[in-house]
């Protein structure tokens, strides 16, 4: 209903059985703006106007926005010597997270377990 009020042509259509005490004072008070503002657009000089834009300004934007850059970062190389040794590491990631989950850290657990999904899909590549 406010947004709709400050619109030059605003309109704000109220559905309900009956007319109720909060729906009663949103209406007083959208008044009581309304009437403040016309008020200080007297004064001022101001005669209230819509913006407007382009179609192509406005579909440029929602179209921009459908798409995210992603950076190209290279593949870190594994620091682990072998497909043993990043196996001894996900267990021990897999103590450290279950350590956490007990100890109610959450997001630690969540945070090692996410690792230790990145270490498991590199041990599948080696």
């Amino acid at each position: 209903m406010g947004r709709a009020a400050r619109n030059v042509h605003g309109k704000a259509i109220l559905y309900a059985d009956r007319e109720t005490q909060a729906m009663r004072l949103a209406v007083e008070e959208t008044n009581r703006r309304r009437e403040k503002q016309a008020a200080y657009n007297e004064e001022n000089g101001i005669t209230p106007q819509s913006i407007v834009k382009s179609i192509d300004t406005v579909l440029s934007s929602v179209f921009e926005q459908d798409y995210y850059g992603v950076p190209e970062v290279a593949e870190e190389a594994s620091p682990y010597a072998g497909p043993e040794e990043l196996a001894e590491e996900i267990g021990r990631l897999e103590r450290e997270m279950r350590q956490a989950a007990e100890e109610l850290n959450f997001e630690e657990a969540a945070a090692l377990r996410d690792r230790i999904k990145l270490l498991r899909e590199q041990l599948v590549k080696s």
